[in-house]
């Protein structure tokens, strides 16, 4: 009884349980489903978020590849009319003159104002170029709208159009004035340093000279040489230099024997001027070149080179061309500077024209000038055939402007009614000469006739070369180009295979091989064939 009753109790609370749970209210059961869905949202974005932010996993053998930014040409940035780096610099460039414009009329201020925004300008066009992207409109904009009002108020100061012009005119002018100064005064300079000699040259040169005055015994040697008949024997091969600077000459007949089969079969006609006589002697008589012969004379023992027989001398003679080769006071400012240096009428420089008379016994004669340098055997030339002309040289007429034009009046009658303008020009410097054929030609007094004709200076400037190039016209025979390179002394961009395979090399030009503004690439070439240390003497 009391277990049926106990049993029918448990039952009871079983089911009021069932029927409380029915009876949860609907409104907890949707805030239940109101929190689960905000959960699950807040996880989802919180998920998402790292994987955007999380830093990327590089692996040990692999780079980090980064796109490149392109760049941009700042050159045509500034050329573009729709770019703002454009706009700035147009701005830039109006209110400088208006700095300009400002300074004159003494507002100091406004001035200031300008140079200040024209340097922002400055900055942000110099950031441009170096990082290499365009100006964009929010860079820009600001110093455009600064710098517009500031010439806007600079135009309000009466600083008008027409104004700006005849200032800006005003100022170009003088500018062009300063930047003829300039380039006057650079060429002046430039033709000082040309002209100078070393002071390690002139020391040396002091050390022979005394060497020779206070030796008795070189002067006899010297003196003793003179009686050699190889001097006169036209089976040997014969060279002259004319020239006043002992170690150029010496690196010339240096370079001539070292690159010789058979230097004993050389001989060397050298001529000097007074003062360098004694050194030019010493050096060639305290040193010995592989057995060639040297022989040294001064200008001053050519008696028949008076002013009755040389135009030139004549012409030397003059105040007027005294004035205006040895007188900085009287040269005039519109001609060429280089063609006032007294090197050009040099009586040794002109020798070339005498050679027939210097040296009156020989058949053939090779000249050099005292600014080259010999890298192959020259005996060769001596076997060239010449058809019956006098000089053989090599033709620089390559170009258009190497041609007779280039270098002569042809606006004169007696030039345009003799001579082809287009004939070829040619080089002195390194040339045979074949003496029996000059001497059949008279080729001496045609020079002599062109520099009478050219007393005045209105054939010709001055110089050799125009004067060769009249005097021996027909008369001369092409070389190969390979016997003689020139513009060692001025054109930085020669060909090297062309150097190696030359058999001459030639410093023509101010940048000599001697000098401190010699061309660093070509000075070995002269460097290695210096026998002698100028520093430490002989």
């Amino acid at each position: 009884m009391l277990r049926g009753a106990g049993h029918g109790s448990g039952d009871a609370r079983r089911r009021a349980l069932r029927s409380s749970r029915r009876r949860l209210p609907g409104w907890i059961w949707w805030l239940l489903g109101i929190f689960l869905l905000v959960g699950l949202m807040l996880f989802v974005l919180h998920h998402n978020q790292k994987e955007q932010f999380r830093p990327p996993v590089v692996d040990d053998g692999s780079e980090i590849e980064e796109v490149p930014r392109e760049k941009v040409n700042f050159s045509e940035e500034l050329l573009s009319s729709t770019s703002f780096g454009r706009q700035l610099a147009d701005q830039m460039t109006l209110a400088k003159a208006y700095v300009i414009l400002a300074k004159e009329h003494g507002n100091l201020q406004l001035a200031w104002e300008l140079s200040s925004q024209i340097r922002n300008c400055q900055r942000l066009l110099s950031e441009g170029a170096v990082s290499g992207r365009a100006i964009t409109k929010d860079e820009a904009h600001p110093i455009i709208s600064r710098l517009a009002r500031l010439i806007y108020k600079a135009q309000d100061s009466h600083y008008d159009i027409s104004t700006t012009i005849v200032t800006l005119k005003n100022h170009v002018q003088a500018l062009e004035e300063r930047a003829k100064a300039a380039i006057v005064q650079s060429a002046e300079f430039g033709q000082l340093a040309a002209e100078s000699f070393p002071k390690n040259l002139h020391c040396l040169t002091v050390k022979l000279t005394e060497e020779w005055l206070r030796n008795p015994k070189l002067r006899s040697r010297s003196e003793e040489s003179r009686n050699s008949t190889r001097l006169v024997d036209n089976n040997l091969y014969h060279f002259c230099i004319f020239s006043d600077n002992v170690l150029a000459t010496s690196v010339v007949v240096n370079s001539t024997v070292s690159n010789a089969n058979h230097p004993q079969q050389l001989v060397f006609h050298v001529v000097t001027d007074r003062i360098h006589f004694g050194a030019m002697s010493t050096w060639f008589l305290i040193n010995d070149f592989k057995g060639c012969t040297v022989e040294v004379r001064c200008i001053d023992e050519f008696s028949w080179l008076n002013s009755s027989s040389s135009p030139l001398v004549r012409q030397l003679s003059e105040v007027e061309t005294q004035g205006y080769y040895y007188s900085a006071g009287s040269k005039n400012p519109e001609r060429e500077i280089k063609f006032h240096n007294p090197k050009f009428v040099s009586l040794l420089n002109h020798l070339r024209f005498y050679i027939p008379q210097i040296l009156p016994n020989l058949e053939k004669v090779v000249f050099l000038d005292d600014d080259v340098v010999v890298q192959k055997d020259l005996t060769q030339l001596f076997s060239i055939e010449l058809h019956g002309n006098v000089i053989g040289a090599v033709e620089t007429c390559l170009e258009s402007f190497h041609r007779y034009h280039k270098y002569l009046n042809f606006s004169h009658p007696t030039i345009s009614s003799k001579i082809d303008p287009h004939t070829c020009g040619w080089a002195f410097g390194m040339n045979i000469f074949d003496l029996i054929a000059w001497r059949k030609a008279n080729t001496t007094s045609m020079y002599h006739y062109w520099q009478e004709q050219n007393s005045d200076l209105l054939l010709w400037r001055t110089g050799t070369l125009p004067a060769g190039l009249l005097t021996f016209y027909g008369l001369m025979e092409p070389l190969d180009r390979r016997w003689h390179v020139l513009g060692l002394g001025y054109d930085v961009d020669i060909d090297d295979r062309l150097i190696e395979s030359a058999a001459v090399v030639h410093y023509n030009g101010n940048m000599k091989p001697w000098l401190k503004l010699a061309i660093r690439r070509y000075k070995y070439i002269w460097e290695r064939m210096n026998s002698v240390e100028p520093e430490k003497g002989f």
